[in-house]
């Protein structure tokens, strides 16, 4: 192949060189207005009242869970974490911003292709090649039918000037960041639901443990009311009362086992389990507190965080976008070039004289466009605007949970303590009545109804022990659940505040 030299005109070599200082001129007057970027959330909002602590400090560990030391648990999050459909979905969505960055990518770059066409054609007599409509060997004309043929390699390059490429690269690599944080934040959402309905169950094992003693303490009370009324020692209501009364614990015992079977079928769709591919989950005693606050939050929140994390991304990614819009205003510069061969007959198409070459630098220069640009400007700033509120709102509504949480957790222990003394309390009537009845100075029924209240005194412990591992999960899912990561956008482009 030959090299080829075109040199340009000295009056195009000339407007070149002044080219970038008129399309500055230019674009600076087209751009009618732009808002500034709104502020991001100072860094002193970012944190806790002074009142609000618990007992012990830190974040969550990567693996969280593994504080419960419960393998059971263990396993079905860990395949909740390989098999949930909604992380499926998650890393979905990465795959694809990730081939949307190749996309815009590849457009920054030189496109090239290969021609080839053949056209049978019939001229027209009365068109520009009206001469070849005609038979006339002297001037190559054997018309009016041809066939025409076109062979060669076409290539293509936007000359990226003032960045506008660039800067749609860069936004669609944020974008791509954010989605990576998001399918983090859904992990954190599989991992802390598997953990709730895990303990719903357990909660739940352990009051049918406790209905079920009640039960047997009523069961008593109905035969002893009902031996009563028999020998004509106590009216019909009072035996009817009492079996009320067992009818009702019957209901919640079979209440309390049908919700068993709802949350597993939640938790095995939470999964992504068949619907006999989940295993059979034991009774296990249930955790001990053992959650924390950090000592501070601050900007260490946003690094713990995917959900912010990802809104972060996509606030940066709101810059280079803006970015971009405004380099729309500025004049774009391609090229275009075609090496190969063409004739108007087929035989002629290979030959030197069939040779074509064609060099074009292009200039498009936005001079009136009815506001299109403008108004995608004011869009485009729009749109950042609002990432950064609502990136503001979701940082504080962070710390609204973390406070809210932690406050819950130290008012639950509080009353699980007052509780506990309670029990005890309780059980000093029933210890007593139990001591009679051994001595023979009290029947069985009498001891057997002093357990009563001491029982329902540890099924509301259990509602709040359940209540306050509800709270230490939802308090680990605020706090980013062990997540971390130091690669942050960001909080402006440089030359914007």
């Amino acid at each position: 192949m030959r090299d080829i030299h075109v040199p340009l005109p000295r009056f195009v070599r000339r407007w070149l060189i002044l080219l970038p200082v008129c399309a500055c001129v230019t674009a600076c007057a087209l751009i009618h207005h732009d808002r500034p970027p709104a502020a991001f959330i100072a860094p002193e909002q970012i944190r806790l009242a002074d009142d609000i602590h618990l007992a012990s400090e830190g974040w969550p560990s990567a693996r969280w869970w593994d504080q419960y030391r419960d393998p059971q648990l263990d396993a079905l999050i860990d395949r909740a974490l390989g098999h949930a459909p909604t992380l499926a979905i998650a890393r979905e969505h990465v795959s694809q911003a990730h081939a949307q960055v190749e996309l815009i990518r590849a457009g920054s770059g030189l496109q090239a292709s290969t021609l080839a066409e053949a056209d049978r054609e019939h001229v027209s007599g009365h068109g520009f090649l009206s001469a070849y409509s005609s038979h006339d060997p002297a001037i190559g004309a054997y018309g009016p039918w041809y066939w025409t043929g076109l062979v060669g390699v076409d290539a293509h390059y936007d000359v990226d000037l003032w960045g506008k490429q660039r800067d749609l690269v860069r936004a669609a690599l944020g974008e791509q960041n954010a989605r990576r944080a998001e399918a983090a934040q859904a992990e954190l959402e599989v991992s802390t639901g598997v953990a709730q309905l895990y303990y719903q169950i357990q909660i739940v094992y352990v009051s049918l443990g406790l209905l079920q003693q009640l039960r047997s303490v009523d069961a008593l009370e109905l035969d002893a009311r009902t031996a009563r009324h028999e020998r004509g020692l106590e009216a019909l209501t009072q035996s009817a009362e009492a079996r009320a009364q067992l009818l009702a614990l019957d209901q919640q015992i079979a209440s309390a086992q049908e919700q068993i079977v709802q949350t597993r079928e939640a938790l095995r769709a939470l999964v992504g389990a068949g619907p006999n591919d989940l295993p059979e989950i034991a009774p296990v005693a249930l955790p001990s507190p053992s959650v924390g606050l950090p000592a501070t939050l601050s900007f260490e929140l946003l690094n713990r965080r995917p959900d912010l994390q990802a809104l972060r991304w996509l606030a940066a990614a709101s810059f280079d976008r803006v970015d971009a819009a405004k380099a729309a205003f500025y004049p774009s510069f391609d090229i275009t070039a075609f090496f190969g061969f063409n004739a108007l007959r087929m035989r002629d198409l290979f030959t030197r004289s069939g040779e074509q070459i064609n060099f074009i630098p292009g200039l498009t220069l936005p001079i009136f466009d009815g506001g299109r640009l403008n108004a995608g400007l004011h869009g485009a700033r729009a749109a950042s605007n609002t990432l950064i509120e609502q990136y503001n709102e979701a940082v504080l509504d962070a710390v609204r949970d973390i406070a809210q949480t932690g406050s819950e957790i130290d008012d639950l222990d509080h009353r699980a303590q007052l509780q506990r003394e309670r029990i005890d309390a309780i059980r000093v009537t029933s210890d007593s009545t139990e001591a009679q009845y051994q001595r023979g100075l009290a029947d069985r029924a009498a001891a057997m109804k002093a357990r009563a209240p001491v029982i329902e005194g540890q099924l509301a412990l259990l509602q709040l022990n359940g209540d306050e591992i509800e709270a230490e999960i939802v308090l680990t899912r605020a706090l980013g659940g062990g997540y971390r990561s130091d690669d942050l956008p960001p909080l402006a482009k440089s030359g914007e505040h």
